[in-house]
């Protein structure tokens, strides 16, 4: 039983990347996070933004996706906000939202996956799955395991 269970992850993941069939479950609303409770992400020294993770919006969906809303600051205190999804069996994030000048959502318009290792304007998604969000080509075992390796 115990095998059974520790193997359920690898098997939404596997499901994922070998099923032409796969399909992403519907991504929920961006829900409200808190810029006062962020986990850092530990970026490269060239990026001069801070990063953060509020893991109160992390989940982990059957299909193996890690949803979150990732948090950039500027220097000067402006804050952006992505809520997006990484699916660590292929490698892929994809950003569901953005939140606006006013702190408003603003829900991307036909959002697609994107390899994590592409040439992206930060390296924050990437950051994120090597930190906690993966274990290797599958999704953490549970939020609590992310938030402990993120704590690290």
């Amino acid at each position: 039983m115990l095998a059974l269970l520790l193997g359920a992850p690898s098997a939404h993941a596997q499901s994922a990347l070998d099923n032409p069939d796969w399909k992403e479950s519907e991504a929920p609303a961006p829900p409200a996070f808190n810029p006062e409770k962020l986990l850092p992400l530990d970026m490269p020294h060239y990026v001069t933004l801070k990063f953060g993770i509020d893991p109160a919006t992390l989940s982990i969906t059957p299909d193996g996706i890690v949803r979150y809303v990732v948090v950039a600051r500027s220097d000067s205190g402006a804050i952006t906000a992505f809520y997006e999804g990484i699916l660590c069996a292929k490698g892929e994030v994809k950003s569901y939202a953005r939140t606006q000048s006013d702190g408003q959502w603003r829900v991307v318009a036909n959002p697609q996956w994107r390899a994590l290792n592409d040439n992206q304007p930060s390296p924050h998604a990437r950051v994120f799955a090597r930190q906690g969000a993966c274990d290797a080509n599958t999704a953490a075992s549970s939020v609590a395991d992310i938030v402990r390796a993120m704590k690290k």
